[in-house]
Parts: structure tokens; C-alpha cells; sequence
């Protein structure tokens, strides 16, 4: 697997928006999930409808509705554009070569998703550094 994802090239795994790695799950491990523990999809979907709401309603007077389809220039210095503190990960991410531009802005767009699921109106630090481990499993 490392060898094939180390044959895309940057381009592409820019177009990526989270890269997470995720540990086998053992057989004693998938009989005991049964025990209730977890969220159902009933409750998941919950979480996206009102998140997506949410979302819609921040972008109403734009012509977008979903954070997918934001873009970049706005994000970053629109109204809404988060302050210094707040992109501080993201600008330190970017100066270094961890992060393109483009990958600034999905990460940005990851972010305002995570905050809509937390019912948050505004970024917090706390979004934008979960959105970068999610993206480059990078911390902030």
C-alpha cells in the first residue's frame, strides 16, 4: 500500500481531503461492538442533516450551500475568513511545504465541516488542527 500510494503524484493526493489510517479490527474486537456502544447511522445522519443546515444557512446571501463547493479565495479572506490564531496551524503547515495552497483550502473546507457537526458558527483552533490531522495526520 505504501508503495502504491508513493507512486501518486503530489497533484493528486492534493485532491485528497482526509487521509486517515486506521488499525485491523480483531474478531474479538467486531463481537464486541455489538454492544451498543457507537453511533447508529440513524444518529449519524442526524448529525450531517443539521450540520449541512447549518452550513446552508452561513452561506445563504452566497451562491453556494455546502462547504465542498466554497471557494478558496473566500475562504480565506472572505467574512467568514478565519483570524490569525485560528489559521496559525495552517499557515505554519503551508510556509513549511507540508501544505499547498490547495490543500490550505481543503483543509479549511474539512474544518468548517467539523464545526458545522459541532454546531459552532465561527472556526475554532480546535477545527482547523483536527481538519490537518485529517488531512496529513499532521498535528497543529
Amino acid at each position: 500500500m505504501r508503495r502504491y500510494l508513493g507512486r501518486l503524484s503530489g497533484p493528486l493526493r492534493d485532491r485528497v481531503d482526509i487521509e486517515l489510517s486506521v488499525r485491523r479490527v480483531s474478531l474479538a474486537q467486531l463481537h464486541g461492538a455489538a454492544d451498543g456502544a457507537g453511533v447508529t447511522t440513524d444518529t449519524a445522519r442526524g448529525l450531517v442533516a443539521a450540520a449541512r443546515r447549518r452550513a446552508a444557512e452561513r452561506l445563504r446571501d452566497t451562491p453556494w450551500t455546502t462547504n465542498a463547493r466554497v471557494p478558496g479565495t473566500w475562504l480565506r479572506s472572505g467574512p467568514l475568513a478565519p483570524g490569525a490564531s485560528v489559521r496559525r496551524p495552517l499557515d505554519a503547515a503551508l510556509q513549511r511545504g507540508a501544505l499547498t495552497l490547495r490543500g490550505y483550502d481543503r483543509v479549511l473546507r474539512v474544518a468548517w465541516t467539523i464545526a458545522d457537526l459541532a454546531g459552532r458558527a465561527r472556526l475554532e483552533l480546535d477545527d482547523v488542527g483536527r481538519a490537518l490531522f485529517l488531512k496529513k495526520g499532521a498535528h497543529a
